[in-house]
């Protein structure tokens, strides 16, 4: 019993116990570990505790756990495979952590670190360029881009080697950017037309679990082609240019020939000549291309002298890079031999030595006298040598001699020597005439004659001598100072003395009353008062002439003075004064006496009334002198101011020359009577007054009664008539009259409004003697002006854009008052822009209302299709109240398009890319959009494919037929031209099409481009073989696509579908996919670059889940041949097929017994190859890298790969990854990165042990993948399991 009891306590004790433990902790979430850490090496330390510090194992599962390897009791991690941050940067774990009592579970994150581990790789694989010579310096070539898939950043780039070395210095490269610069000048012909640029990059370097750090880099090479450009001007060669011709020679005839060539050896371009200039216009020309200078026209040495320089041009057929003809110009200086063809000719010259042919000379002499004659002659030759002989001819040819007589200077002074002075005689013969010959001695027909005129000079010999002996003047007394008695001249023969002779009167007694001018024999009176006839009435003198020679002649002078009237008439009394009543008659008499001589002219008196403003009312006896009047006097015709007098000033004169006379003041008093009744000045009055003004001025009337005393011209007025009360009228005085003011009765307001809008009064004008008249007055009540103006609508208006008429329209308003003037103002012009009201200039307004177009302004419909103008419209006139309208008027103009915009075309949003063997008639391959801002049928455009060229890669052009067209369409308001083939292209072509697209609107405006549409030749075709029958391939093509597209980044253009077919099949049903991967920019991928890219781990299970199993390229079908002509040759080849078949079924069943058993030690020779010396993993046997001669497996020969297959380290992963074909791709590995495995025999846990390498290898197929049951392959990049 004690027993049970004991037992049962312990039980007891030990649930208890039981029920008391808690679950291990597991502390922390995340791990760091470099991913370079090595195999084997402790990666991170599980730390757990226990609050009962139970023994704890440790233990971690999931999909990531196959990295690592955890110690059971201590809970350390270590590497088991390789860590790879490029393909994944975060581990996850499930760790478990156990105390034999309660497990604990936890997700825990290991976080790789970048290790460098990966070089920098170029996004192309080179970089080459065709930079013309005339880059301007810092220009950027190209950008050298390269990625890194590690993390760290700044990759520097540097150019390494430049081939030539000379062109290191011109050339220099970002370190940043990777953009490529020019620093130097190029140039096609000095220097070199190619360039190699070795271009590096290389990582900033990195270090992880390893203290060094490490750098990678890579490089590729940049081809930098110069392209030669036009920038050099032509040369000439074998300057300086000289030649000779001689004159006359035949138009035609060639002279020289220049040459010249363009120094731009890569464009050697056509040069053209030319004439520029020449120092003798018109003589020379030159052939524009061969450059041969020919006589154009005569030459005449003696007139373009001894050289003639031309000026030649040689200029390029093509503009150069500025736009330009290049050209030089330089000098052709070409001698002019002479010919003896000029004949000697008389020259006569200037003060300034300038000569001219002349044919005429003059020359004088005076008579009888020896010497030489100048007369200013030279004979020349024009000729380089001359001989001239020269003689006399003419009538007077005896009198002179020539000097000199012969000369054989080309210019030669002529002057003539008189050898017989008793001819020249001035009195005989003033003139003499000769004929002087020259001529020239080499050619005698070669002569030229000129006439030389000698005037003979006279002396002087002769007195001067006056026409009479005796001259009797008469000369008035008194006569002025200066007055001219007579002109008396006298005659000298002699040349000299003409207009020469000199006066002189005598004697000198006389001088005091006459004298005479020396020059001209002008006899005048010297004093006025000394010439008196009663003190003298004859005067005697004597008249001398003198000539130069002092020789004189005489003539006697008898002057008579005659007289003058000079005593005027006397009245006898000072003035008159007479007294008369108007209209009574009126007389008085006039007496005068003149003291001159009785019975004479001088003594005749005439009477005379002088002209006055009232002398027409009186008139006078002109012998007797009596004043009378002239009809009846009037005192009302009298000035008023004058007070009823009237003077008259009456002359008495005699009948003497000149006459004399003399005057009286005459004063007649004319004295007033009541003879006029008063008279109003207008016939009637019309005056206007403002409404609603009491007491105001209406106007004045005016009556005049014309007597001039007060008794009888004073006027008083009164309204007799039509005044109803309204007016009242007072008479007030002026200065010389009285005026009637008429005003409104202060107690009466006129109104406008009521039926009295104008009055008609009578006014009355009487005297103090009650004589009337009477006027009538008209009063208009005035409106006055307080209606404000208003406007009247408007219409609508159009004017068509660009318009150049000035008048668009007008705006007009009303105002209900009788006096306005209306002044139109502009408030605002707005314009309808982009469906928007904005200000705008176009528009102006004129006061009278005129709305125009702006002169300053274009108006365009593209930019606002409407305007609207505000105005304002006042009233000058206002006088009470506002004087502007109350509401604003407002025009509107509406924009009419015109056809004035040419289409404009869009930016291309992509590059044109076109698979040629993708193509029929009507494939689109491009598209291009074009706007015409025009509206309506003006905006319509039609595309247009006017012309195709194909460039070939080698960049020539050519010509094809019209292989495109453009089909319009529209989008909204965008036109969309769809280009299309017309057929289809040609699969071989390598290029690029040009095509020349036009739009054109239906106003006939066009625009143009050139649409670059690149060509995807079949070269670039890639066959994909898939698993699976054709039906099923196009039932997943969509899928296929896409991951084909993710892949290669490409667009892919699948071309067909066919089965596998003949030698082509590797399995049954399979199905052979021909595509092309198209980039947007046109360029393509090789076969190779989409194996490369398919290979990646990211995209290939996908593909190998879709059936994909091989990549290759198309083949290229042979040429066909003609059956026939091999018809022989192939039945004799089918004879020997059959042999080589039978020798070689033979062969093969011995090779293949021998292999298989080689091949069954292949895996034991695998697992002896080490790490340094395999790339990739086992050498498995069948696989790529032993295709080549010698290195076959079964040979069991250990090969270094990495030297035969020319792997080096350096090589890029693509290079290798290229190798591996994907070719039942259940047998390739999947991807961590740089893992090598070795075949290994695996316990009975989880692997199997083969004896033979190659039953182990085949028994990898057919592995269950699971979490258990890590991924594991053979990864080599050398090696396909194809050769399997």
């Amino acid at each position: 019993m004690e027993v049970i009891i004991r037992t049962l306590t312990l039980l007891c004790l030990i649930c208890l116990t039981n029920a008391r433990n808690t679950r291990p902790d597991i502390h922390g979430q995340f791990y760091e570990v470099c991913e370079d850490t090595p195999i084997g090496v402790v990666a991170f330390i599980i730390n757990a505790t226990d609050e009962e510090n139970d023994p704890l194992t440790y233990a971690i599962k999931g999909t990531d756990a196959v990295f690592f390897t955890v110690e059971k009791n201590t809970g350390t991690a270590l590497i088991q495979r390789p860590l790879d941050r490029e393909s994944s940067q975060t581990l996850t774990l499930e760790v478990t952590v156990d105390d034999s009592f309660t497990p604990a579970n936890k997700i825990q994150f290991v976080l790789i670190k970048d290790a460098n581990d990966n070089r920098p790789l170029f996004l192309d694989p080179s970089y080459d360029r065709d930079v013309p010579e005339n880059a301007p310096v810092d220009t950027i070539l190209f950008s050298a881009q390269a990625t890194d898939a590690d993390s760290s950043i700044g990759i520097r780039y540097s150019i390494d080697t430049v081939i030539p070395p000379e062109g290191i210095s011109l050339f220099s490269i970002n370190a940043m950017t990777g953009d490529v610069r020019l620093n130097g000048s190029l140039s096609y012909n000095s220097l070199s037309s190619f360039y190699r640029l070795t271009i590096n990059a290389t990582d900033a370097g990195g270090q992880c679990y390893y203290d060094e750090p490490i750098y990678h880099s890579s490089s590729v090479i940049s081809f930098i082609s110069v392209e030669d450009v036009p920038d050099l001007d032509p040369q000439f060669i074998g300057l300086p240019f000289t030649a000779s011709v001689e004159e006359n020679s035949p138009p035609g005839f060639s002279v020289f020939k220049v040459r010249a060539f363009d120094p731009d050896t890569g464009v050697s371009d056509v040069i053209n000549f030319t004439i520029e200039n020449s120092t003798a216009e018109g003589l020379f020309d030159i052939s524009e291309k061969e450059g041969i200078i020919s006589v154009r026209s005569d030459i005449d040495r003696e007139t373009v002298g001894d050289t003639v320089s031309l000026t030649i041009k040689a200029t390029e057929s093509k503009p150069d890079i500025n736009g330009v003809l290049a050209n030089t110009t330089t000098n052709v200086v070409i001698t002019i031999l002479d010919v003896n063809d000029e004949k000697p000719q008389f020259y006569k010259c200037n003060d300034s030595a300038e000569c001219v042919i002349e044919t005429n000379f003059i020359g004088e002499v005076e008579e009888h006298r020896f010497g030489s004659v100048s007369i200013n002659m030279m004979v020349k030759d024009l000729d380089k040598t001359a001989d001239i002989e020269l003689s006399l001819e003419g009538e007077d040819k005896d009198v002179f001699s020539v000097e000199p007589p012969s000369t054989q200077f080309s210019n030669t002074v002529v002057q003539l020597i008189v050898k017989n002075n008793e001819k020249l005689d001035y009195e005989e013969k003033t003139q003499m005439v000769l004929q002087v010959i020259a001529i020239d001695k080499g050619n005698a027909t070669l002569q030229s004659t000129a006439t030389v005129t000698i005037n003979i000079l006279d002396a002087n010999d002769n007195s001067p001598e006056f026409p009479n002996s005796t001259y009797v003047l008469n000369v008035a007394e008194h006569s002025e100072t200066g007055t001219v008695v007579a002109q008396i001249m006298a005659d000298d023969p002699d040349t000299m003395d003409q207009n020469k002779i000199t006066y002189r009167l005598l004697p000198v007694s006389i001088l005091s009353i006459f004298d005479v001018e020396p020059n001209t024999g002008s006899i005048y009176v010297k004093s006025s008062s000394l010439l008196d006839r009663e003190d003298r009435s004859m005067h005697s003198a004597t008249l001398q002439a003198r000539d130069t020679a002092g020789q004189v002649g005489t003539t006697v002078l008898e002057i008579t003075v005659t007289d003058i009237n000079d005593q005027k008439p006397v009245i006898n009394r000072n003035s008159y004064l007479e007294f008369v009543k108007e209209g009574e008659e009126f007389q008085v008499t006039i007496e005068a006496t003149d003291a001159d001589e009785p019975n004479t002219a001088n003594t005749k008196i005439v009477y005379d009334i002088v002209p006055s403003e009232y002398s027409d009312n009186f008139t006078i006896d002109p012998i007797t002198g009596v004043v009378s009047n002239q009809g009846a006097l009037d005192r009302e015709a009298l000035d008023p101011e004058l007070d009823g007098s009237v003077e008259l000033n009456v002359t008495a004169t005699d009948s003497g020359s000149p006459p004399l006379s003399t005057w009286v003041k005459v004063t007649i008093r004319v004295e007033d009577v009541n003879d006029n009744v008063p008279e109003f000045k207008v016939p009637s009055y019309t005056f206007s007054v403002k409404e609603g003004e009491q007491g105001a001025a209406v106007g004045s009337v005016h009556a005049e009664d014309l007597d001039q005393t007060t008794n009888f011209n004073r006027v008083s007025y009164s309204i007799v008539d039509g005044s109803f009360g309204s007016f009242i009228i007072r008479t007030i005085q002026e200065e010389n009259s009285y005026k009637g003011v008429i005003t409104v009765d202060p107690g009466i307001e006129l109104n406008y409004e009521s039926n009295l809008k104008t009055f008609t009064l009578t006014v009355e004008a009487a005297d103090l003697e009650l004589k009337t008249a009477e006027v009538t007055v008209v009063v208009e009540v005035l409106d006055v002006n307080d209606e404000r103006p208003e406007f009247e609508p408007t219409k609508t208006k159009t004017v068509k854009e660009n318009t150049t008429i000035e008048a668009v329209g007008s705006f007009t308003a009303k105002d209900m008052d009788t006096n306005h003037s209306l002044v139109y103002e502009l408030e605002s012009v707005r314009c309808r822009c982009q469906g928007s009201m904005t200000p705008c200039d176009w528009f102006i307004l004129e006061p009278t209302g005129t709305v125009k177009v702006s002169p300053e302004h274009t108006v365009d419909y593209e930019q606002c299709d409407q305007a609207v103008v505000t105005a304002q419209v006042v009233d000058e006139y206002t006088e009470k109240g506002r004087n502007n309208s109350a509401n604003a008027g407002e025009m509107v103009i509406n924009i009419e398009d015109i056809n004035d915009n040419a289409p404009e075309f869009g930016v291309p949003d992509s590059v044109f890319v076109v698979v040629s063997e993708n193509t029929n008639k009507g494939t689109s391959v491009a598209k291009v959009t074009a706007k015409d801002r025009d509206s309506g049928i003006h905006g319509q455009i039609e595309f247009k494919v006017s012309s195709v060229q194909f460039q070939d890669l080698n960049n020539q052009i050519t010509t094809p037929r019209l292989l495109f067209e453009a089909v319009t369409t529209q989008q909204n308001d965008i036109y969309v031209g769809i280009i299309q083939t017309t057929e289809g292209l040609e699969a071989t072509l390598k290029g690029k099409y040009l095509v020349t697209v036009s739009a054109n609107d239906t106003g006939g405006l066009l625009s143009t481009t050139v649409l670059d549409i690149f060509t995807v030749d079949e070269s670039f075709k890639v066959e994909l073989e898939f698993s699976s029958s054709v039906l099923e391939v196009e039932r997943k093509l969509p899928e296929i696509r896409r991951a084909l597209t993710a892949a290669t980044k490409t667009s892919v253009e699948i071309i067909a579908l066919r089965p596998v077919t003949g030698d082509e099949s590797r399995a049954s049903e399979n199905t052979i996919v021909e595509a092309y991967f198209v980039y947007s920019n046109g360029t393509a991928l090789t076969s190779s670059e989409v194996e490369t890219m398919l290979s990646h781990p990211d995209f290939f299970p996908i593909l190998t889940q879709l059936g994909l199993q091989y990549i290759g390229s198309a083949a290229v079908d042979d040429p066909e041949v003609n059956p026939l002509l091999y018809a022989l040759l192939g039945m004799v080849g089918g004879l020997i097929v059959v042999l080589a078949v039978i020798t070689t079924s033979l062969v093969c069943t011995r090779r293949n017994y021998r292999r298989k058993l080689k091949a069954a030690k292949a895996m034991n020779s695998a697992s002896m190859v080490t790490s340094e010396t395999q790339n990739g993993g086992a050498v498995v046997p069948g696989t790529n890298k032993y295709t080549m001669e010698g290195a076959n497996p079964v040979l069991n020969l250990n090969i270094d790969t990495t030297i035969n297959l020319d792997l080096t380290e350096e090589s890029s992963d693509v290079d290798k990854v290229s190798l591996n074909s994907l070719d039942y791709s259940e047998d390739v590995s999947f991807p961590e990165k740089d893992i090598k495995f070795n075949m290994m025999l695996q316990d009975d846990s989880g692997s199997h042990e083969y004896i033979e390498p190659l039953g182990a290898a085949l028994a990898q197929r057919g592995m269950k993948i699971t979490s258990d049951n890590p991924k594991e392959g053979y990864t080599n990049p050398a090696f396909a399991t194809t050769d399997l």
